[in-house]
């Protein structure tokens, strides 16, 4: 970052005086010099922060080892070698045994509909893990086994992942909107022995019988899972086969268990299984750009101090706060910001089952009114949506309590993010825009509230360990003002250490390109403060004619134009400039795709960004292919752009038939 910040065109938003009085990072300058000691002093910094915690065996070797270039070795990342310690007992035992928390409440958690709703303190989340523990281990789980968790926001996935942790499990849990198919893969790639799921699940009026897909995605991999526990959570048991509820739950009696019945007589006491620093703590698949999910894998002692302090700085946590993260802890969000930093704060969350919209529009600042709220985390996605009932359902609730927003997922828009501070925040709170990914287990772009000046759409600088750079197709450093590909020159403690038994996998595709590098695959541009903007993946990047583009920026001067609902541009082949851009464009309401009009978008991206940025070709695209949490998937529109059929993994997409609409429409053009 600069030394200090010069004032900039963009509008800038400074932090409000109050929140500095008694912030952990109470101005820029405390940001800089804490930023500095944590690359040039890494060894001290990270001890400090490792002091808090409880270590069964100290270290013996140093904070951080590593290397990041394959021309010299292996890749690895060590933190804290030879210290042995368990999460577990740091989130919820230290809290209750050492640290009087015992009675402070852990989660509020409030169902999918308004009138389920349960509070749990710490000794109660601790006497429940130990409970399922103990299940477990009688199940025949040891330490290394794998437990696949397909559960819905519930507060038996907090217990199971806890759980694990503590008797040195490898947790890998399944988003509950995943496919019976996508589900099977997941189990298999990762061998789980035991299977946590539910009988059924309402995501607002819409009933899932989560039973029935696990029992289909084992129909295919039974070899190796030997149970399948099961939530009651519908109470839609019908073991006789009578239906109940609009639901059976098919039922095998050699491989099924109520979760309750399992748990009834299991003891409250288990003793946590100490492991090393490097043990592995949970795999999380995430989506390949070839299609096949990669198993992230996440080590037990750097994720632990890492998510701590991203937890604790990032959202300026206080004792008294109340703390709500809306995303599903089947993605990373989830992991790092409502179960492991929130716990290892001792802090205080909510943990919603619902959706935005359930049972009505103003259901997120009911739960913000209804407990107090005073961080709240969440996706631009949900921002957008929220944005189009615009802002007559948040005057019914009192949103004062609040006093730190966030958002994460992918990077804001400007519009989304001043209709955030102002409408939901009040235009009192900072907005920390963090930038993260399944793999780096924590932030590591984002603003500290008390200390950062905001630019509306800039994940802005650095957290604490990170050294961030921008590389030039050629492997080349960029200085000052500068657009490319976004790489870290070393590793912080919280980022993966391999792609689950494939760490062949894990070198080709963070280390290969760049060597010496951990490659992000967002491209991203430098401003002349010293602010980072991400301006989408690298594989959305366009090199035309050997310059970089991001599409972000075509997409958004194509939504400038007043027919334009929704833009995605991706890159094709092209004989001459090597690639070039290939659009899609959903129209408003009743407008006409035509010729004049697919003129007017190609003057308006010349006009926009330059002659370079002209697309080839503009494609009228009803619908555009898109992730249950809202992202546009690019890879495929590449593929429909190329007229390549060929298409992967589906799973991820929530509506398969846009794709078979797209490629009749395509445009059939000969470049």
């Amino acid at each position: 970052p600069p030394s200090q910040i010069q004032p900039a065109s963009d509008k800038m938003y400074y932090p409000p005086e109050d929140l500095q009085r008694d912030a952990h990072v109470p101005d820029f300058n405390s940001y800089l010099a804490l930023y500095r000691k944590s690359l040039d002093n890494p060894e001290a910094f990270w001890k400090d922060i490792a002091d808090e915690f409880f270590w069964k065996k100290p270290a013996t070797g140093p904070m951080l080892q590593y290397n990041f270039d394959v021309t010299k070795g292996s890749i690895y990342v060590k933190c804290m070698e030879g210290a042995k310690t368990n999460m577990c007992y740091n989130v919820l035992d230290r809290h209750v045994r050492e640290g009087n928390l015992g009675d402070k409440v852990a989660y509020y958690w409030e169902g999918n509909s308004p009138d389920r709703h349960e509070t749990i303190t710490y000794r109660q989340l601790l006497s429940q893990v130990c409970r399922c523990a103990n299940v477990l281990k009688q199940m025949g789980v040891k330490k290394g086994d794998r437990v696949s968790i397909y559960l819905p926001m519930i507060p038996e996935l907090v217990y199971t992942m806890l759980a694990c942790a503590r008797i040195g499990a490898i947790h890998s849990v399944v988003f509950a909107g995943f496919s019976s198919e996508s589900l099977c893969e997941r189990i298999m790639d990762a061998q789980s022995s035991v299977l946590v799921t539910a009988d059924g699940v309402f995501r607002g009026e819409k009933l899932i019988n989560l039973k029935q897909i696990a029992d289909e995605a084992l129909q295919k991999c039974r070899e190796n899972v030997t149970k399948c526990v099961v939530v009651k959570h519908h109470v839609l048991r019908t073991r006789s086969g009578a239906a109940c509820n609009k639901l059976q739950t098919p039922w095998d009696a050699e491989y099924d268990v109520w979760w309750d019945e399992a748990m009834t007589d299991s003891p409250e006491e288990c003793e946590p299984e100490w492991l090393d620093a490097e043990d592995p703590l949970f795999i999380l698949y995430t989506s390949g750009s070839t299609g096949k999910p990669k198993g992230v894998l996440h080590a037990v002692a750097g994720y632990l101090l890492y998510t701590s302090l991203t937890f604790k700085y990032v959202f300026d946590h206080h004792h008294d706060d109340v703390f709500w993260c809306t995303a599903d802890i089947g993605w990373i969000t989830g992991h790092s910001y409502i179960t492991y930093g929130p716990l290892a704060n001792g802090a205080t969350s909510v943990l919603f089952e619902g959706i935005p919209v359930h049972p009505h529009v103003g259901r997120f600042w009911e739960i913000i009114e209804k407990y107090r709220v005073s961080k709240f985390y969440t996706a631009p996605t949900a921002i957008r949506l929220l944005m189009k009932y615009g802002r007559e359902p948040l005057q019914k609730y009192d949103l004062s309590s609040l006093r730190i927003l966030g958002t994460v997922g992918e990077p804001i828009n400007p519009e989304a993010w001043q209709w955030y501070h102002e409408a939901v925040g009040q235009g009192r709170c900072p907005v920390v825009d963090t930038f993260w990914q399944t793999e780096t287990g924590g932030h590591v772009l984002a603003p500290l509230p008390a200390a950062t000046p905001l630019k509306p759409g800039s994940a802005t600088f650095p957290f604490f360990g990170v050294e961030p750079t921008i590389l030039n197709e050629h492997g080349e450093e960029l200085e000052g003002e500068a657009e490319g590909y976004l790489v870290f020159r070393r590793p912080w403690p919280g980022i993966m250490r391999s792609v689950y038994r494939n760490h062949e996998r894990f070198e080709n595709t963070y280390f290969k390109k760049f060597p010496g590098f951990y490659v992000t695959g967002d491209g991203c541009r430098r401003d002349k403060d010293g602010y980072y903007w991400i301006t989408g993946r690298i594989d959305d990047m366009l090199n035309v004619s050997g310059h970089l583009m991001s599409t972000a920026e075509v997409e958004a001067a194509l939504a400038q134009h007043p027919s334009v609902a929704e833009a995605a541009a991706v890159s094709r082949p092209h004989t001459v400039k090597g690639e070039c851009l290939y659009c899609f464009v959903t129209l408003k309401d009743s407008r006409e795709f035509n010729r004049t009009l697919e003129e007017e978008l190609k003057r308006l991206v010349r006009e926009k960004i330059g002659p370079i940025a002209t697309p080839d070709f503009i494609q009228n695209a009803p619908a555009l292919p898109k992730t249950r949490s809202g992202k546009i998937m690019r890879r495929i529109l590449r593929q429909i752009a190329r007229n390549d059929h060929d298409l992967g993994d589906l799973s991820t997409l929530a509506d398969p038939k846009v794709v078979e609409v797209l490629f009749s429409q395509r445009r059939e053009a000969a470049a």
